[in-house]
């Protein structure tokens, strides 16, 4: 014990961190960043042979690997999950000594990183118009096909009123949020679409009040459409703006 303890003290004097100081084994930080969720921890172990990062999605089965750490015998060490399921990301890390044995950490629970100021949501004039209804727009009448002018009505077409989802939004970070206060006690479920109508993910069953989507989940910025529904009925159809760049 006495020999951990001098190991991990050793490793805070020698490799300052830029930032609060990761936890040590077999405690973890995951924090969720913008585009992805980063590991870090302290290591008080110098006969690491391997550490497999694990992820799933109910904290309790289906583990599996999703990468290694590239130098798992540092004092100090970070892995990013630059691909985040939809959801809760529950990660564990799977530590094997040179001697063959070999331990669990502890679960843990990807959070918001609170030194990201992530608190408004993308408003119109931070997004710009929302793309035509459908993603196709309507081929302009030609003179062949026009009706006599004398018959035409002319139509003012009103240019479509964006403003965000009280339940589904995308905040200053970057990433698409979900408050769902009643979640427990209702069977919600999410479908997330291209502006052109092309499916891209699901969420089945939604039980926690409050989720966060990692934007590198959708692939690209850009508008995105979603469904929201409650016990099988559509609750909402809107749509949601994921940005390039993001704001500190």
């Amino acid at each position: 014990m006495m020999f951990f303890i001098l190991l991990t003290g050793k490793a805070q004097q020698d490799d300052t961190p830029s930032g609060p100081t990761p936890p040590v084994l077999p405690n973890f930080s995951a924090l969720i960043k913008t585009g992805k969720i980063q590991l870090d921890w302290l290591s008080g172990f110098s006969n690491v042979k391997e550490i497999g990062i694990q992820r799933s999605l109910d904290s309790v089965l289906n583990f599996y690997t999703i990468g290694y750490a590239s130098e798992p015998a540092s004092m100090r060490n970070a892995y990013l999950d630059n691909k985040p399921l939809p959801g809760s990301n529950y990660y564990r890390l799977f530590i094997l000594l040179k001697s063959g044995r070999y331990f669990f950490s502890n679960v843990v629970l990807a959070v918001a990183d609170s030194t990201i100021n992530a608190s408004d949501k993308l408003t119109a004039p931070d997004v710009g118009p929302p793309p035509v209804a459908g993603g196709v727009q309507k081929a302009p009448q030609t003179n062949a096909s026009r009706p006599p002018l004398a018959t035409v009505t002319p139509k003012v077409e009103e240019k479509p009123v964006w403003k965000p989802s009280n339940y589904i939004y995308t905040t200053a970070d970057g990433n698409v949020n979900i408050k769902l206060p009643d979640a427990a006690s209702k069977q919600y479920m999410i479908k997330f679409f291209e502006p052109n109508g092309t499916f891209l993910f699901d969420i089945p069953k939604i039980t926690e009040p409050s989720l966060i989507l990692e934007k590198a989940i959708f692939l690209h910025a850009g508008w995105f459409a979603f469904e929201l529904y409650e016990g099988g009925n559509l609750k909402e159809k809107w749509t949601l703006f994921i940005p390039l760049n993001y704001k500190n």
